[in-house]
């Protein structure tokens, strides 16, 4: 059976699994929720953007799938409890969570950048982590489950007008590997994809933030030893493979899909 995106023939390893991500509204999330439910995963979608969220659930139901929108502030502890509650109360269970919600936050220098700005950042990109997985993992243990979380190669690297963003993604590698360690004795896996460039709505506000956009566009695909930026579904093939079985003796790693950006 040949793996493959939405509208593919692809093999049901999720079937009759229930799989929460969150940042689902575009991007890596999105791309990896309709990767999740085109395997037979019922999927919990979780966003700020009820607008996108929506377009989502309705993407997944046309190709046959099942999911689940629930709006939610991922770095505020009580509407986590919810996400998690009415993702059981809806499927019975949860076997797989990623953790991909993310904010790059203002490209501004430290000395520029507001307490609230920081926190900000801190809160969707780390913060959020330590909440969904301490709300899922009750489950995630009767499940024999795996969590996946989104860093990134300036988790790896550093980046000027970054700190905040850098900080954030460097604190999930760590998080990725001691919570592993953690979770070990219960069988339940956690794993890390690192993304480089990505074309998303994330990366073209980035971009937008240039002088030069076109320029900076180049620049940064100069950067990159592939000589590419990546698609939303080839990290969502990284993701499923983690979640999957065929991952099953793979826990605590960090699975760079950058180009080879930070290997030079």
């Amino acid at each position: 059976m040949v793996y493959g995106p939405e509208g593919s023939d692809v093999e049901k390893r999720f079937q009759s699994k229930v799989a929460l991500v969150t940042g689902a509204t575009s991007g890596i999330g999105e791309a990896t929720a309709v990767r999740l439910a085109a395997e037979g995963a019922k999927v919990v979608c979780v966003g700020r953007n009820s607008e996108r969220g929506q377009a989502v659930i309705d993407r997944i139901k046309r190709s046959g799938g099942e999911a689940l929108f629930v709006a939610a502030d991922v770095g505020q502890r009580s509407l986590v409890e919810s996400a998690v509650k009415k993702s059981v109360e809806t499927y019975g269970g949860i076997d797989v969570l990623f953790n991909n919600a993310g904010n790059v936050g203002p490209l501004k220098e430290i000395v520029e950048m507001t307490e609230e700005e920081w926190d900000e950042v801190l809160d969707v990109n780390l913060k959020s982590m330590f909440l969904f997985s301490k709300c899922a993992l009750p489950y995630l243990r009767k499940s024999k489950g795996t969590i996946v979380n989104t860093a990134s190669e300036l988790g790896l690297i550093g980046a000027p007008k970054y700190t905040a963003y850098c900080a954030s993604k460097g604190g999930v590698v760590l998080f990725t590997r001691a919570l592993a360690l953690e979770c070990a004795p219960w069988q339940v896996r956690v794993n890390c994809v690192s993304p480089g460039f990505t074309v998303t709505r994330m990366s073209e506000w980035e971009l937008s933030h240039s002088p030069d956009k076109e320029a900076a566009r180049k620049s940064a695909m100069e950067n990159v030893p592939l000589g590419r930026f990546a698609a939303p579904d080839e990290i969502a093939n990284a993701v499923a493979f983690l979640a999957s079985d065929e991952a099953k003796y793979i826990t605590g790693a960090i699975v760079s899909i950058d180009g080879g950006t930070t290997i030079k």
